[in-house]
């Protein structure tokens, strides 16, 4: 069960890469520099957009991280430019789908500490209090600020593919 909910994390946050293209494209039409998406907030006091994917792939990888012990992928270059964002996404996800349902399977008993809050909780509270919320602020915040900044996207491309793809 766990594995489906942390798949379904990490195509939220992948799907924020199609957002990119179509942000890019927006910034092409409308003749300006696409980097300065990166920048775009929905208000003074916060998060940027490039803040948003920073801290929606931070939350899913720490699910990885604190349900099996492995060591988060690193980023090369840790700068706020469409490139590194694109790459932050890719690596993030693929270290997240990378999990089997066997190593996830003790995930419920482990107890799991953050800095923030103030004694131990389950891996299970982590998930479904912590990770979930989370990564969906993040990644709505995100699509917020582009869909203000009048990028043409829409429920569908938040969404994303309802059915699997049969293969």
């Amino acid at each position: 069960m766990y594995h489906k909910i942390i798949e379904q994390c990490a195509s939220a946050v992948e799907r924020i890469e199609t957002w990119m293209d179509k942000a890019e494209l927006h910034a092409t039409a409308k003749r300006f520099d696409a980097e300065v998406l990166m920048e775009w907030r929905l208000a003074p006091d916060m998060g940027q957009f490039v803040f948003q994917i920073q801290s929606a792939c931070d939350y899913l990888k720490g699910i990885a991280v604190r349900f099996t012990g492995q060591q988060p992928p690193t980023y090369g270059n840790t700068g706020d430019n469409i490139a590194d964002m694109r790459e932050r996404i890719r690596k993030t996800v693929a270290f997240v789908r990378g999990l089997t349902e066997n190593q996830l399977a003790d995930a419920i008993q482990r107890k799991v500490t953050v800095s923030w809050i103030p004694e131990a909780i389950s891996g299970e509270d982590y998930l479904i209090s912590v990770v979930v919320p989370n990564v969906y602020f993040h990644v709505s915040m995100a699509y917020a600020i582009l869909r203000q900044g009048g990028v043409d996207v829409g429920k569908r491309d938040f969404l994303g593919a309802i059915y699997p793809n049969p293969q």
